[in-house]
């Protein structure tokens, strides 16, 4: 191309248009004058570069190729663009393409144009990919999840397309009802898979669930089925077209399903209004539930005051009694008529006698029965008119025995007894036992063995 000289204000002219910035150069690489044409390169402090070397205007690892441009001198066998960064005053680098041209008289050229617009398209790019990437692995575990509970559900399911009625998907649920073993139920007409009386309401159904978008129920007699079965048909869009979600279970499990709805809403007024307190708790003692029995012994107004507190804060002695009634119950064991105290909202301390079973469901939970002792004990005196007396045996002793071997007898027999209950109360659990009754687990194993108590694996062991 024959050009024809050009003055020096057309050539800067040019340099403008032509690149983002350009500096010339000595042969020694020193910067002798800068142009930026873009706003966008002023965070680099262009014009402070003049009396510095072009190696020190970019970072450590575009050393290299800045001296492997100096070195070629801008020869024309040599001359390519080389990518190079330049540091700015902010901490992030600014990536630039430089080519160096020869000017005569000992000056160099050096073009550069900014890459930062092509940088930001590549983070850009990299930044979709990465989500892309991620939007896919989130689809193929709602895949997964869903493809598990499809197969696992206990009730027979088909997907079938609205458009020409052939079932597309089927569990093992629906073929182990329909017989299918070898796989012939996908692609056939859904309305094969019920008898001839049941077809035309089951086309109905579907029909209505299309129109009106909404789940829609109805019975039929399934293909060699002689029970009748409950269909319910919902409506569903993919792949740009509408698709039916068949669900087929027998009536006998609908009507036991309301009928342990109805137990359940029974059971559950029961304990409302049971007469003795009743506290259902997680297997952390974190009460759930109280009923209005209990919310008298323990003086709330509010289940909200009980509701999510620790049973143990409403237990007199707190961790021991909590202790043993959840060593027992963790065993799927129940408490029976275990002697505590509570202490009410007031600060009172009352009696009470508490009994508790294990519940694995719906989720495992505690059930706690608290019956008020002061009260039980006024209805017990009031009916006994002549009770016996507790200590009758003892008068035969008087004269026999000094009072001293008496009173030392019964203490043993009561010590003794105190002992047996606990470790009963307790299924044998020695620590629990030494704390219910305020005895050193020392202490207690020296009772145990003066009183017998102490197993015979125990003995032979010793």
């Amino acid at each position: 191309m024959k050009l024809p000289a050009l003055n020096p204000q057309a050539f800067s002219q040019l340099l403008g248009v032509a690149s983002d910035v350009a500096l010339v150069l000595d042969l020694q690489g020193t910067i002798e004058d800068v142009s930026v044409a873009r706003d966008s390169l002023g965070a680099l402090g262009c014009q402070a570069w003049v009396g510095r070397r072009w190696l020190d205007t970019v970072t450590s690892e575009s050393r290299a190729k800045i001296q492997d441009m100096l070195i070629s001198q801008g020869a024309s066998e040599s001359m390519r663009w080389r990518h190079v960064n330049h540091p700015t005053p902010m901490g992030n680098d600014v990536a630039v393409q430089y080519v160096l041209l020869p000017l005569g008289e000992g000056k160099l050229l050096a073009v550069g144009r900014d890459l930062e617009s092509l940088a930001e398209l590549q983070r850009r790019l990299v930044e979709t990919q990465q989500s892309m990437e991620r939007d896919y692995l989130r689809l193929r575990h709602i895949e997964a999840r869903y493809r598990v509970l499809f197969d696992t559900s206990s009730e027979a399911v088909l997907v079938v397309d609205a458009n020409n009625q052939r079932v597309l998907e089927a569990n093992v649920g629906a073929q182990s009802l329909l017989k299918d073993a070898g796989k012939r139920l996908l692609g056939r007409d859904v309305r094969e898979c019920f008898e001839t009386s049941s077809q035309g309401e089951v086309q109905a159904l579907m029909r209505t669930a299309l129109a009106t978008g909404r789940i829609e129920m109805c019975s039929a007699h399934v293909t060699g089925s002689p029970a009748s079965w409950t269909v319910s048909v919902a409506v569903f869009r993919q792949e740009g077209g509408a698709q039916f979600l068949l669900r087929l279970v027998s009536r006998e499990s609908v009507a036991e399903a309301r009928h342990l709805a109805g137990s359940s809403g029974v059971l559950s007024e029961a304990m409302r209004h049971f007469p003795d307190g009743w506290v259902l708790t997680d297997t952390l003692g974190e009460i759930k539930s109280v009923n209005e029995e209990g919310m008298a012994l323990l003086g709330l107004t509010a289940p909200s005051q009980a509701v999510g507190q620790s049973l143990e804060h409403w237990l007199v002695r707190g961790a021991v009694d909590w202790g043993v009634m959840h060593t027992s119950l963790r065993q799927h064991l129940p408490v029976r008529n275990f002697a505590t105290e509570v202490r009410t909202l007031s600060g009172l301390t009352l009696p009470v006698e508490v009994s508790a079973v294990y519940l694995p469901k719906p989720e495992p939970m505690y059930a706690f029965f608290v019956r008020d002792m002061d009260r039980r004990m006024v209805g017990g005196s009031a009916k006994s008119q002549n009770p016996a007396k507790p200590f009758a045996e003892l008068s035969q002793l008087v004269g026999r025995r000094p009072i001293k071997d008496i009173v030392g007898d019964t203490v043993d027999t009561i010590e003794r007894m105190c002992i047996e209950v606990a470790l009963e109360m307790t299924h044998n659990n020695r620590a629990s036992a030494a704390e219910m009754l305020g005895l050193s687990r020392q202490s207690l194993y020296v009772k145990l063995r003066r009183f017998g108590i102490v197993a015979e694996t125990e003995d032979e062991a010793s």
